[in-house]
């Protein structure tokens, strides 16, 4: 499964930086509101060190990291959800990804301006939370203009209007969609709308180098994540082990952007299981709580179609045993059927028949 996270906030903040570090694609960062148009595109590997240590056993011709996609939104300003700056384009862009990475100004800088003349990360995050609310009210709004049209030949439209008007309501108030106590049922219709507040936040708060590691106070609710993006993008041009000097001399033990990633994994609840073989190490992403057919999916939709088991040992044992011989040896690899909660980490192989 792909994953697709925004990169958004207002302009200079530090986004296309911040982008230009995770895919290490240049692209414009310069000191004017705009300079990012049209979205740029990036696909970034998830860190996980578990794939070296199983490659190092195996030895396989490649080794695939699972994957995220990270899209670079332009600047968000205030009007935008009634079309002021890029706003109709913008907020099309945000539709499109699983998730919403906002970053957020906290550094200090006089040379870059701010497109409102003063640094105030509350003001920041207030801004883009009531475009979006706003751009979401008008969605809404026109839904219920359907569903009203559609009362006399569908009864079920009458519980669709119920949702939307409540939905409505809510958004009214300022509050984002996702925080509506809606039902299982609901919240899939409800879904269906593409509501731009109805994504996962993470924040992520753009630092001063001072400040990276702080522990900073709460976004909304959230804990942000703080980055420096200037220590990201110079890290991004140091070989591995000048990288590794640079962040022990800073006082880190890896990028900020490992963190990021691996926090939009448990944001969106996902975990990564891996196949191993001769041809290849692989990681692949499942929504946590997935059983063994729904994992085999993911590489093919024929091995879910046509499951019969899944020969699975967990990565501490194939690790620790020196791989499959060695774990089929010890009695740890084992045979699941269809009802086998994947567990992050587990090592699988699937049995199928089409």
């Amino acid at each position: 499964m792909s994953l697709s996270i925004g990169i958004v906030g207002l302009p200079n903040v530090g986004k296309s930086t911040l982008f230009t570090a995770l895919t290490r694609n240049q692209v414009e960062a310069a000191n004017y509101p705009f300079a990012t148009i049209e979205p740029n595109v990036g696909i970034v590997p998830v860190p996980d060190a578990r794939l070296d240590a199983l490659a190092r056993i195996v030895n396989p011709q490649r080794v695939l990291p699972a994957t995220v996609e990270f899209v670079d939104i332009a600047g968000l300003v205030k009007g935008a959800s009634e079309g002021a700056g890029l706003g109709n384009q913008f907020l099309a862009n945000i539709r499109e990804t699983d998730a919403i990475a906002e970053v957020v100004r906290f550094f200090t800088d006089e040379d870059v301006v701010h497109v409102d003349g003063r640094v105030d990360p509350a003001s920041d995050v207030e801004t883009i939370k009531l475009e979006l609310i706003f751009a979401d009210m008008a969605t809404v709004e026109k839904a219920i203009q359907r569903f009203n049209k559609e009362l006399k030949g569908d009864k079920s439209a009458a519980d669709r209007l119920a949702l939307a008007q409540r939905m409505l309501a809510h958004l009214e108030a300022g509050h984002r969609a996702f925080s509506l106590e809606m039902t299982d049922d609901e919240r899939a219709a409800m879904r269906t709308l593409h509501l731009l507040t109805m994504k996962p936040m993470l924040y992520v708060a753009n630092v001063d180098e001072s400040q990276v590691g702080a522990d900073l106070p709460e976004i909304d609710g959230v804990k942000p994540i703080p980055i420096c993006a200037k220590v990201e993008a110079d890290l991004a041009e140091l070989e591995a082990d000048e990288a590794a000097e640079y962040l022990e001399s800073i006082g880190l033990e890896e990028p900020g952007l490992n963190t990021l990633i691996r926090e939009a994994y448990r944001l969106l609840g996902l975990m990564s299981y891996f196949t191993a073989g001769e041809k290849e190490v692989r990681a692949w992403t499942v929504p946590v709580g997935a059983k063994a057919p729904q994992a085999a999916g993911v590489i093919h939709s024929d091995f879910e179609r046509g499951f019969i088991k899944a020969e699975v040992v967990s990565f501490d044992d194939f690790v620790a045993l020196g791989g499959e011989k060695g774990a089929r040896e010890a009695g740890k690899l084992r045979l699941e059927g269809k009802d086998y909660v994947v567990r992050d980490g587990d090592v699988m192989h699937f049995k199928f028949n089409v």
